[in-house]
């Protein structure tokens, strides 16, 4: 990949509001997310500050140009007001000007997981009811899968190297273009931004929430404007001078607020970065880029802290974030004290769109979340609904203006999770005397591995498609960082390894779903009616003496990982 240049010294401009656009005083009742994002600074005149470090160097203005184009080639698909567009691609200028491209043209962007199977690509864009998909080379294969099982998508658009050869075999009806294709088409036709307001429909982004089935969290124009101006603002306290690099990827909620959202909302920079990411892969963009703000999941700090990185690896950056999982006490302690950088640990969600509890630069409490962010209200419940007092757990509510206006096609799903103002977490909390939260888990049995929701169902099943599987649980256990990650627990004939295990789920799933290590029990442990009870395989695991009592397998297993 071309080398990422530094940031270049640019002028000083006037500092952007983060308060409400003045596009809507000019346009009573309008708001757009790409306006307000992109075109907002050209006006306020920091349009040749630099806006995206990435193969290329792009400026504010050249950045809203390229916005213009690619939503009036998305416009000369033929695609209208409230279509969804899929983007499958990696994290580069391409994805970027296409999720705004989206935006600007009044059309729904729909940015899915890189990791999913060609069978769980198309589960997702089949309900989408997308007519359109936009594509990285490197995912071209699970797009052609998805597609032929997609029978609203009618074009698909390939973007990357214009000298790499790239064969989609798609179904009959389908139209093939390239990216430049799409921007010629662009370069004539309507770059106007659409008639939007708060309400209209910008964002869906796929979950697999509290059930395992992927869902999409319909998000307004006006949740970007709300997360930008409640954690962005007033807990990084980001300015135009930051530097913004996520390794969480765009199709993330997470993601998607570090990389896009919040540097652009300022008229920062942002560092789009293409590859997997990897501890060797950030030294090169530390030293590249010069960031300033650093965001991460505890997985990844781990891996950061076992690495070879120099201690003075950070020593551009002021801040660290954490989400997508509870950053375990010692690991945060582990890398402020070797590379001298506070990590803020918080929790958001993609039905929030951004982190809604969150430590605070100066006021750290390692092992918990921290605080409510301003803007949003948080509330521990009980079973019945009632608000608990402290030291006391309970649910895990929260109310604020991101909150998505529910999942499409998920009426039952939407009433338990969206209520009235509220959002039900789906994680168990319980709040100190002085105001500050600490996780305690998920009031459900999904569970995280690097950050990701996973459906122990979903790789049971897989499991259990295996000739040689009888029964199978699979459960969140910690590793020595004090990270779940998935293990399976499996009744099986004689014979098979667990490695030839791991290898099947690797071959059906995306591979953050596989377990980690399988384990062999005779039998697992269910109630009088059959039900599995899942605490007590927790438990086998973990190693509790009052769980059914585990194999010798399982003892090995336990202890080579101890």
């Amino acid at each position: 990949m071309p080398t990422v240049p530094t940031v270049p010294t640019v002028p000083t401009v006037p500092t952007v509001p983060t308060t409400p656009t003045d596009l809507a005083t000019a346009a009573p009742g309008r708001f757009n997310a790409a306006d307000y994002l992109v075109t907002r600074q050209v006006e306020a005149g920091a349009g040749e500050r630099t806006a995206v470090l990435a193969s290329q160097t792009l400026t504010y203005a050249e950045l809203d140009r390229r916005v213009g184009v690619v939503a009036a080639g998305l416009r000369a698909l033929g695609l209208r007001r409230d279509d969804r567009v899929v983007l499958v691609m990696s994290d580069e200028v391409p994805m970027l000007t296409g999720l705004l491209g989206a935006f600007r043209a009044g059309m729904v962007a729909v940015p899915v997981s890189t990791m999913f199977t060609g069978r769980e690509l198309a589960t997702v864009v089949a309900d989408s009811g997308a007519r359109a998909v936009l594509v990285t080379p490197e995912f071209t294969t699970a797009v052609t899968e998805a597609v032929a099982a997609s029978p609203e998508v009618a074009d698909v658009v390939l973007a990357g190297d214009e000298d790499h050869e790239v064969e989609l075999d798609l179904r009959d009806g389908v139209r093939l273009l390239r990216w430049e294709e799409l921007l010629h088409a662009g370069a004539q036709g309507d770059t106007t931004t659409a008639d939007t307001v708060d309400d209209s429909w910008a964002l869906w982004l796929y979950t697999s929430g509290t059930t395992g089935q992927p869902k999409a969290a319909m998000h307004r124009h006006a949740n970007v404007r709300h997360v930008c101006e409640t954690y962005a603002a007033r807990v990084l306290g980001i300015t135009a001078d930051d530097v913004t690099f996520s390794v969480a990827k765009m199709f993330f909620a997470y993601g998607i607020g570090n990389t896009v959202f919040f540097p652009l909302s300022v008229g920062a920079s942002t560092v789009l970065e293409p590859r997997r990411p990897s501890p060797e892969v950030v030294r090169e963009r530390l030293q590249q880029a010069r960031p300033t703000l650093f965001f991460g999941v505890p997985t990844f700090y781990a891996a950061l802290v076992g690495s070879e990185l120099a201690d003075d690896s950070f020593a551009s950056v002021r801040l660290c974030a954490s989400a997508g999982e509870p950053l375990p006490a010692p690991l945060q302690r582990r890398f402020t004290d070797r590379f001298g950088v506070e990590v803020l640990d918080g929790i958001g969600s993609t039905e929030a769109l951004h982190i809604f509890l969150s430590n605070r630069p100066g006021e750290v409490r390692p092992g918990t979340t921290g605080v409510p962010v301003p803007g949003y209200d948080v509330e521990v419940r009980d079973a019945t609904g009632r608000v608990v007092g402290d030291d006391e757990p309970g649910a895990l509510f929260v109310r604020g203006e991101s909150i998505a206006l529910g999942y499409w096609h998920r009426t039952d799903a939407t009433r338990a999770v969206f209520q009235g103002e509220w959002l039900s977490t789906g994680d168990t909390y319980v709040r100190s005397g002085d105001g500050w939260f600490t996780c305690l888990g998920r009031n459900s049995d999904m569970l995280k591995a690097g950050g990701i929701w996973v459906s122990p169902a979903e790789v049971e099943s897989r499991l259990l498609e295996h000739p040689a599987v009888r029964q199978a649980a699979v459960v969140g256990v910690a590793d020595a960082d004090g990270l779940d990650k998935p293990v399976g627990v499996v009744e099986a004939d004689p014979g098979v390894t667990e490695a030839e295990l791991i290898a099947w789920c690797r071959d059906g799933l995306a591979h953050f779903k596989a377990p980690r290590q399988v384990v062999f029990v005779d039998d697992l442990p269910k109630t009088a009616t059959g039900k599995l009870q899942r605490f007590k395989v927790r438990g086998m695991v973990a190693g509790d003496p009052q769980a059914q009592p585990a194999t010798t397998t399982v003892r090995e297993a336990l202890e080579a990982t101890s």
